[in-house]
């Protein structure tokens, strides 16, 4: 079915919808992993937005149910150069198509991708209209520029959970508790594992895995999660997750981290980084087009080692803004020398800009859950 992609400075862009007839808005942005759509598509990071693929040939291995980094998909639409209807692999319980359409989600095709990428590479990140109804694309651009921006946008209230849960075997366990009953009488394992609180700002599921896997029992909280909560709940360490969109709105959060900076180890992941960043009294600025693939190379400062990394964040903290007093920069971005993580010098706490948890993505910083969970032994 024809369709049309027109950004807000005008320039459109001929395809077809793969998934039927419908219409979308959001802002563009391009990720150049090779694969792991089905984690792109199910990452919260992505809210409102349209996520185009770099790699030209999408849907070749199918979906299935274990490769979901959310309850659902989160993207705006899916834009990629040719569609693959029918998959070949053994894990595939069914196809990209027959999944975005039983999410309401657009998928677009036939639409030269390397043209769009340049295009937002020279010109920035903006907004964007797809329609099948509505082929013109002077009407299209006028309503792309009609959309809100991304900046000024709390978009974690749209991602985050709306009650706490537990990470256990691999899924959550929701907590049959309201917040007034949440305290530290819910930790099970309190004994053999890492008691960690961990705030939903948009949490990718593989997130919590590795958590797991480092020895801890973590307990999801809503975003809007206040400090006296969490300190009713006596953890070992606390956990600030990625999310979406800009983070100087989130501003519920900010207080939060403030008043709990210094009063157990904290980690911190993408979004995690700027809200600590901000708590820090630090300043976050939006990217022109984002960092949104498995391929960053960031450098670790103080052993030389770069690693490759998995991104996805369309703003980023002012290393200039930082407090030099206060934290030590630990990693930067070789692409284009962006903060990539720092350290507190006096409190337990740290915090990067990419993905350990990949999914997708290499595995080159997996050691920074290790580290989370040594800081929380030594402070125990």
């Amino acid at each position: 079915m024809k369709a049309i992609l027109a950004l807000e400075d005008g320039r459109a862009f001929e395809c077809r919808s793969f998934t039927g007839e419908g219409e979308t808005w959001g802002e563009v942005v391009f990720n150049t992993s090779m694969s792991g759509y089905q984690e792109v598509l199910t990452d919260p990071s992505y809210r409102g937005q349209l996520v185009t693929m770099t790699y030209p040939l999408i849907g070749n291995y199918g979906v299935n149910m274990e490769d979901i980094e959310s309850d659902r998909i989160q993207v705006a639409a899916f834009v990629i150069r040719e569609y693959q209807p029918y998959p070949s692999n053994f894990r595939a319980t069914g196809t990209l198509g027959d999944y975005l359409n039983a999410a309401g989600v657009m998928g677009i095709e036939g639409l030269d991708t390397r043209a769009l990428t340049r295009h937002i590479r020279q010109a920035g990140a903006m907004r964007a209209f797809v329609s099948t109804q509505d082929l013109d694309p002077a009407s299209l651009a006028a309503r792309a520029r009609q959309i809100p921006e991304m900046v000024g946008q709390d978009l974690v209230c749209s991602v985050t959970s709306n009650r706490p849960y537990f990470w256990r075997n691999g899924g959550p366990q929701p907590v049959e508790a309201d917040r007034s009953q949440v305290n530290d009488a819910l930790w099970r394992h309190r004994d053999e594992k890492f008691a960690v609180v961990a705030f939903d700002y948009g949490v990718k599921y593989n997130i919590l895995r590795c958590l797991e896997s480092a020895g801890c029992e973590v307990l999801v909280v809503p975003a809007d999660t206040d400090a006296e909560t969490v300190r009713r709940l006596n953890p070992d360490g606390l956990f600030l997750s990625n999310g979406p969109g800009d983070p100087e709105p989130v501003a519920y959060a900010v207080k939060t981290v403030k008043e709990l900076i210094g009063y157990r180890p904290m980690f911190g992941i993408c979004l995690g980084i700027q809200l600590l960043g901000l708590a820090l009294d630090a300043k976050t600025y939006k990217l022109k087009f984002g960092h949104h693939g498995a391929n960053q190379p960031v450098q670790h400062l103080a052993s030389g080692k770069v690693e490759i990394t998995s991104q996805n964040h369309g703003f980023a903290v002012d290393p200039d803004s930082l407090d030099d007093n206060l934290v030590e920069i630990t990693h930067m971005n070789l692409n284009d020398d962006t903060l990539e993580g720092f350290r507190h010098r006096s409190a337990p706490m740290f915090a990067v800009q990419y993905h350990p948890e990949a999914a997708p993505g290499p595995h080159d910083a997996g050691y920074l859950f290790n580290e989370f969970a040594e800081m929380m032994r030594s402070n125990r």
